[in-house]
């Protein structure tokens, strides 16, 4: 089985790249199943499973994505020729689907750039390329550093994670209300439950914001309440690229990890810190925490 995968994912692996390069030009389904000289007919089938979404989605949002980028060079190309380049008919087809996408307009997006969204909206990209370049970890990857005590305001996800993205638009509304942007605020997922369990409604995680020191901030209604993440010895183990699934970052230091290092977990779940890249658009980085005594 392995032998057979590997050269199938890198014929896939050409196929990304080959529309990276190409977010220009002509990307019908002939000539892109020609890259990895796959049959055309059943092409759009393997893509999707692959990848977990089609080709026209992936070669779609590719381009929004692009398109994004180019309206955050303030000095850059008009708002039209970005609409054009991306393959829009007309300006307002553009920002309709922008909007949907990003939940701003086109020329909002070019004074003030919501990040977060952003991440959101194109995550499906880092998880497709995931599918075919998976993270792999070492004991050498992984610090063990003391971390001190963080004042966080809780926003409580219990249920389907099919539903999760409801919390997280919550989770976001209300950080923006409260003026906790992620540039001047931290952010954290704790995980009760595995990403998949067995009874999806089993399924348990939090979202959280760090509260700074001193704030008189309201923490009330809208499913939020005030916390502690706790300080002291913590296995951290840093992700970077696409954090979409940090499962595998968690299970390492679970699984691989811990029963090599001689440590004992402490009575606290796994869970990491994201923070934007220094260049927000190249995305986020991770750093999953597994408590220790």
């Amino acid at each position: 089985m392995t032998a057979t995968l590997t050269p199938y994912m890198a014929r896939m692996a050409r196929v990304l790249d080959h529309i990276d390069r190409r977010l220009d030009g002509d990307l019908d389904l002939e000539s892109v199943s020609a890259v990895a000289a796959f049959s055309k007919f059943h092409f759009h089938r393997q893509f999707r499973a692959t990848f977990g979404l089609s080709l026209h989605r992936y070669v779609q949002l590719a381009r929004l994505r692009q398109a994004s980028k180019r309206l955050a060079d303030v000095g850059g190309a008009s708002v039209t020729d970005i609409a054009l380049d991306a393959g829009y008919e007309t300006p307002d087809a553009f920002a309709r689907a922008f909007r949907q996408r990003l939940g701003q307009s086109p020329s909002d997006f070019r004074k003030s750039p919501a990040w977060e969204p952003w991440l959101a909206a194109f995550s499906p990209l880092n998880s497709a390329r995931s599918q075919i370049m998976p993270q792999t970890f070492t004991a050498a990857d992984v610090v063990i550093r003391e971390v001190a005590p963080t004042r966080v305001a809780i926003f409580e996800h219990r249920g389907d994670p099919e539903t999760l993205d409801q919390t997280i638009q919550r989770f976001i509304a209300w950080r923006k209300s409260q003026g906790l942007s992620p540039a001047n605020s931290t952010t954290f997922n704790i995980w009760h439950t595995e990403r998949r369990p067995a009874n999806p409604a089993d399924y348990r995680m939090e979202l959280c914001v760090g509260l700074p020191a001193g704030s008189d901030i309201a923490i009330a209604g809208e499913g939020v309440r005030e916390g502690e993440i706790p300080g002291g010895r913590c296995a951290v183990l840093r992700v970077t690229g696409d954090t979409h699934n940090l499962e595998p970052a968690a299970l390492f230091l679970y699984r691989d990890w811990l029963p090599d290092s001689g440590e004992e977990m402490r009575d606290f779940p796994v869970y990491c810190q994201r923070f934007f890249l220094e260049a927000p658009e190249q995305g986020t980085a991770a750093e999953v925490h597994l408590p220790l005594r």
